[in-house]
């Protein structure tokens, strides 16, 4: 009976990459053949390897979200673990600390709750009050000076505000979808574009490979996207069916 039940957890689980809007699938088959292009290109060693599966996982986990499909719990959590090794493997220690916000403020709360998470998430999206607006945006300045004073003062991390910049808009932006504010859209395409620099500048100074500076880009891409197509906004609501928001 136990093997039937985690039989049709991972059927079901595996379902949940079935019905996103075709942009998203496009969108992952130009992330993967970008990505396979550059691995091939590069020397195949543990930091290429992982980051490539990485990015990969990573493009499904954002994409997943973006279709509030709660597969990206899992998908999440492992991309984690790769992006993990190669900020380590480059210096970018907040990157580090970024991914570890993921988890907790988003896999971990949806894969236990994965059953429910995706009727719970789509059905009962909010949006910013003014009060909401300026708590996020004094909250990510806060975040942003006191992160990169410290990690510019105890740590060897060659790009401390770049690094404090990206890690204090991804914060926020997780804590937003964890409580469910389609608002967190405008925070990841922030995240997106320091994460571009943040490791546009680390490949031009030599501590990481190109393909975590194209993961940003394929991110950007992402974030602008769910505008269009996502039940977290009411253009893609209406596409699917769904109720508008008020």
């Amino acid at each position: 009976m136990d093997n039937v039940k985690k039989q049709n957890y991972f059927v079901w689980l595996f379902n949940q990459l079935k019905g996103w809007a075709m942009q998203n699938y496009m969108l992952f088959f130009f992330a993967f053949g970008f990505q396979l292009a550059l691995l091939i290109g590069s020397p195949i060693n543990s930091v290429t390897l992982i980051t490539f599966i990485g990015t990969m996982l990573g493009t499904l986990c954002v994409l997943a979200i973006n279709a509030t499909k709660a597969i990206n719990g899992w998908l999440g959590l492992i991309s984690a673990a790769c992006f993990v090794y190669a900020g380590w493997s480059a210096k970018n220690y907040l990157s580090i600390f970024e991914q570890i916000a993921y988890v907790v403020t988003l896999d971990l709360p949806v894969i236990f709750a994965v059953r429910s998470w995706n009727d719970d998430t789509k059905n009962h999206l909010r949006r910013f009050g003014s009060k909401q607006w300026l708590v996020a945006i004094v909250a990510t300045l806060i975040v942003y000076v006191v992160s990169g004073y410290l990690i510019g003062r105890f740590t060897n991390d060659p790009r401390p505000w770049i690094d404090a910049i990206s890690f204090a808009i991804s914060l926020t932006a997780g804590i937003m979808c964890f409580m469910r504010y389609n608002n967190q859209y405008y925070w990841w395409l922030a995240s997106g574009i320091f994460q571009l620099v943040l490791w546009a500048v680390t490949f031009a100074q030599g501590d990481a490979t190109l393909a975590m500076a194209v993961n940003s880009l394929i991110y950007v891409v992402n974030d602008i996207l769910a505008f269009t197509v996502s039940p977290w906004f009411n253009r893609g609501r209406r596409q699917a069916g769904l109720t508008e928001m008020k």
